[in-house]
């Protein structure tokens, strides 16, 4: 008998631990997740590339201002401009006095002057440039007007339903929405329709004119795997930033709108890339912490 008990505590030791990792299999634990903005501003979604599945959404159809992810769509008509063989790499683009006016982040260009595609692409990838963003805006449309018109058609036959672009670079306007799944809709779009295009967003800086020009998405070279896209911010909508996660046979978006700060906004994206990856958290509950609480 003194020899058996031993025996059956330890068979009924092992079928306690056997039933708490089945329970913490089936029943994932509840997670806090710190939001670094008021819930007012906030949205955010994360999107599996591959499969469309819908891994994280907060507030994603909500109406937020897109500050210069706008510049994604540019983009995506000057890509288009490129495989149609309307322009080449090497067509320049005048900088009209209208767009050489325009706010910075801009590179400043004096009257008379233009800049090849090719560079135009990494001023607006790179840099942010407003100057360059209008001055393709012009190119392509015959007007920032008229070009923000093909932006918003192209939005709807991409599917996104609830945008609306006023201008070509993202600079204030009460009228220029979005929400956050349509910029992931944008941002998969640009990967899946010009992917020999998609290198631009990879890059952090430039030369141009003998002059090397950085930028500041500073998410890349941070995260492993993520190679793009677009960072923007004005007053109204607080840090937002789309980015392309692509790596070990994962590709993610995820966008985060209304960030108090471009380093707690990149912080978020990367807690938002890690619990998208962890098997763990697969169907978890998350309770958000908003920056005013």
């Amino acid at each position: 008998m003194s020899n058996t008990l031993p025996l059956i505590q330890r068979v009924f030791a092992a079928l306690a631990l056997l039933v708490l990792l089945a329970g913490c299999a089936t029943t994932p634990p509840d997670s806090v997740l710190a939001v670094p903005a008021p819930a007012q501003k906030y949205a955010a979604i994360v999107v599996d590339a591959r499969t469309g599945k819908q891994l994280f959404e907060v507030s994603s159809t909500a109406q937020r201002y897109p500050a210069s992810l706008t510049k994604m769509m540019t983009l995506y008509l000057l890509f288009d401009a490129l495989e149609s063989g309307r322009v080449t790499k090497q067509t320049q683009i005048p900088v009209s006095d209208h767009a050489a006016s325009q706010p910075p982040t801009k590179m400043r260009f004096r009257r008379g002057e233009s800049i090849d595609v090719d560079s135009a692409i990494r001023a607006i990838v790179v840099k942010s440039a407003n100057d360059v963003a209008v001055a393709v805006g012009e190119y392509l449309g015959g007007s920032e007007d008229q070009f923000a018109a093909m932006m918003t058609s192209r939005a709807r036959q991409l599917g996104m339903t609830s945008t609306i672009f006023r201008n070509a670079s993202g600079l204030p306007d009460d009228s220029q929405m979005t929400t956050a799944r349509d910029m992931a809709v944008l941002g998969m779009a640009l990967r899946q329709r010009f992917p020999q295009q998609f290198h631009y967003f990879s890059e952090s800086d430039f030369m141009f004119r003998g002059r090397l020009v950085r930028g500041h998405n500073d998410m890349l070279g941070r995260v492993r795997g993520v190679d793009g896209i677009k960072t923007g911010y004005i007053r109204a909508s607080g840090f937002n930033i789309v980015t392309s996660y692509n790596a070990d046979g994962r590709n993610l978006i995820v966008v985060v709108m209304g960030a108090d700060s471009a380093r707690q906004r990149n912080d978020h994206v990367e807690a938002l890339i890690q619990r998208s990856l962890s098997p763990t958290m697969d169907g978890a509950k998350t309770r958000l912490m908003f920056a005013e609480q």
